[in-house]
């Protein structure tokens, strides 16, 4: 079908060794833009929507991926429109994508918290900030107006568990060398790798993380996340670490 999910099983062999597909040599990123359409996301106390800024900053990763040539970069939205989370995960099943990166801007009551986290899925969430932050961000559907009761029910497949954890175990492996290459750039958070149960996560056969990259309700975050330099840094920091996560996983494979 369109969502992608018939195909999973024949493709569950090549990724119990971890292969992923290549396309025409390059790998595919999808770039997903959190936010968007009826649902802004965290106001920004610069005056610019959490989905003005995700957009902005996918388009320019988007823009350095395709850059290098190593790389085809697909965005879930490149405009001002809504998509379902579902919808998000099923997009990056369907183009058999390599790596999936969710960007988010959060926003919270003290305004003196900032800095970014990387998010991997985990059932159990790490801290109780990482449950509330995936529990408000898996609402966003419902907030949107989707129904989510026309959801197909997933395979109930012990195969499909085992590729899960496997695809969970390089998600972790990407973040791990995506932190060091934001530290480089941007404020980090402590503690900087965080777990929950993310909705946006959840494709059991395409490595994924959700990238928090500042927030909107720290004056100093939301300047840098809405101007061209942090656009760049955060651009330059995902493509180093999409490298270096890739040149990785080649030397495993013989």
């Amino acid at each position: 079908g369109s969502d992608g999910r018939p195909d999973i099983l024949p493709r569950l062999a090549g990724i119990a060794d971890g292969a992923p597909a290549a396309v025409a040599g390059r790998r595919i990123i999808v770039v997903d833009a959190g936010h968007g359409g009826n649902d802004p996301g965290a106001p920004g106390v610069a005056g610019v929507p959490e989905k003005k800024i995700t957009l902005d900053v996918a388009r320019e990763a988007a823009r350095q991926l395709e850059a290098t040539g190593r790389y085809h970069a697909l965005l879930t939205r490149d405009r001002d429109v809504y998509i379902g989370l579902r919808d998000r995960v099923a997009f990056a099943r369907h183009h058999k994508a390599d790596l999936f990166v969710s960007l988010h801007a959060d926003s919270i009551k003290n305004r003196r918290v900032r800095g970014a986290t990387v998010y991997t899925l985990s059932e159990t969430a790490s801290d109780a900030e990482a449950a509330d932050l995936a529990a408000r961000e898996n609402k966003a559907d419902i907030l949107a107006g989707l129904d989510l009761d026309v959801e197909a029910p997933e395979v109930a497949n012990i195969l499909i568990d085992l590729a899960q954890r496997e695809t969970m175990n390089y998600s972790a492996r990407f973040a791990n060398y995506l932190l060091p290459e934001l530290k480089d750039r941007v404020v980090l958070r402590r503690n900087s790798h965080r777990f929950a149960g993310f909705v946006v996560l959840k494709a059991p056969d395409v490595p994924s993380v959700l990238v928090e990259m500042g927030y909107m309700s720290n004056r100093d975050d939301a300047r840098f996340l809405g101007s061209a330099r942090g656009r760049k840094e955060i651009a330059a920091a995902l493509v180093a670490a999409v490298d270096r996560y890739f040149r990785a996983v080649e030397r495993e494979q013989f």
